[in-house]
C-alpha cells in the first residue's frame, strides 16, 4: 500500500500573484526582505538585555506565510546577508536605543555586521528556520483555518531555539567591553537564569501580541483575496 503525499496548497502569493515565475518570485524574496528591515526598525528597549523588541517577527512569521516554505526560507536569508555584507538592515544598537526607549522607522537606525559577532545572531538564523517552518504548515492549509495561531507559535518557538542557545553562549564567553562581560552585566544566578531572563521573558507580552496580530492577518487576508476573486476556501 502506497502513502500518499501531502498536497501543497497555494499560498497567499499564489493567490494574489497568478502568474509565477523567476522574476516575480524573486521579487517578492528580495521584497519581503525589505520589509522585514522595516519592520526591524521598529523597536522599543528593554532595561536588561542586549536584544530589543523589535517588529521582526511579525514580519518573519507573515514571510513564511504569504511566500511558503521555500520563498520564505530564501526572502530571510536575503536578510541576513543584507545585513553581513551590503547595509544596516538589522534592528537598532543597544547604544542607540539607550537614548530613547521606542524607535519607529526613522531615521533609520539599523545595523550590520557578521551575525557570529552580534548577541542577536542566533535570532536572524532562527528566522530563517522560522519562515520556512510556518511556510510548510502554509502549504498545508493552516495559514487560514483555526490551526494559524498553532503555526505562528511553532514559528516563533524555532526562532527562540536559536536565539536563545545563541545568546547563552554569548552571555557565557563573551564580553561587551574590556571591562564588562555581559554575564556581570546581566542579572540572574547562573547562565541559563541570564539567557531566559535576558532573551525570553521581557518578551513573552509582545511576541503573544505579534502572534495575535498575525493569527489575524493571515485568515483575514484570505477572507479578502476569495471576495475579490469570488472564490471559495476549497479553491
Amino acid at each position: 500500500m502506497k502513502s500518499q503525499s501531502i498536497s501543497r496548497m497555494p499560498t497567499l502569493a499564489d493567490a494574489i500573484f497568478l502568474r509565477k515565475g523567476l522574476i516575480v518570485d524573486s521579487v517578492l524574496i528580495v521584497g519581503f526582505a525589505f520589509l522585514t528591515a522595516v519592520f526591524a526598525q521598529i523597536a522599543i528597549k528593554i532595561p536588561g538585555t542586549p536584544v530589543p523588541i523589535t517588529g521582526q517577527t511579525f514580519a518573519v512569521l507573515c514571510t513564511g506565510a504569504v511566500l511558503g516554505s521555500k520563498r520564505g526560507a530564501l526572502s530571510m536569508s536575503v536578510y541576513m546577508l543584507l545585513g553581513m555584507f551590503l547595509m544596516p538592515v538589522f534592528a537598532p544598537a543597544g547604544s542607540f536605543l539607550s537614548e530613547k526607549t521606542i524607535h519607529f522607522i526613522l531615521p533609520w537606525s539599523g545595523t550590520s555586521g557578521l551575525i557570529w559577532d552580534l548577541s542577536s545572531g542566533g535570532y536572524i538564523v532562527g528566522f530563517i528556520l522560522a519562515a520556512y517552518l510556518v511556510g510548510l504548515l502554509s502549504e498545508r492549509g493552516w495559514d487560514r483555518k483555526a490551526k494559524v495561531s498553532l503555526a505562528m507559535v511553532i514559528g516563533n518557538t524555532s526562532i527562540y531555539i536559536f536565539g536563545l542557545g545563541w545568546l547563552g553562549f554569548v552571555i557565557a564567553f563573551q564580553s561587551i567591553n574590556a571591562e564588562l562581560t555581559y554575564y556581570d552585566a546581566i542579572g540572574g544566578s547562573n547562565v541559563l537564569d541570564k539567557t531566559l531572563r535576558a532573551g525570553l521573558y521581557p518578551f513573552i507580552a509582545g511576541d503573544a501580541l505579534k502572534l495575535l496580530l498575525a493569527g489575524m492577518f493571515l485568515p483575514g487576508a484570505w477572507d479578502l483575496v476569495r471576495r475579490l476573486r469570488g472564490t471559495s476556501d476549497s479553491d
